[in-house]
């Protein structure tokens, strides 16, 4: 499953979880534990991708930011598929 933020709050979470931990830049918070590709960091940091709700939660208990404080909508795996599907079939 994947968190999807309004434009701007997921850099922004991003932000605080690096000032919680007293992390200087996304390539420090890989060797702070955080199991992902420094090129999947910046695509989640510059919102081209979309966080999995399994790495939302690992960064917030890293932090000790309160995933119910958050806002964010929480979309299935397939969601890209689900929403080309409807595209295709309203041309129909």
């Amino acid at each position: 499953m994947k968190a999807k933020f309004s434009p701007g709050k997921q850099r922004e979470f991003l932000n605080e979880v690096l000032k919680k931990v007293n992390c200087p830049s996304l390539r420090e918070l890989i060797n702070r534990g955080v199991d992902v590709k420094y090129s999947s960091l910046k695509n989640y940091y510059i919102e081209r991708r979309l966080l999995p709700l399994l790495l939302v939660e690992n960064l917030c208990n890293l932090s000790g930011i309160d995933k119910n404080q958050l806002k964010f909508k929480i979309l299935e795996e397939n969601w890209g598929q689900i929403m080309g599907g409807e595209k295709t079939k309203s041309k129909d």
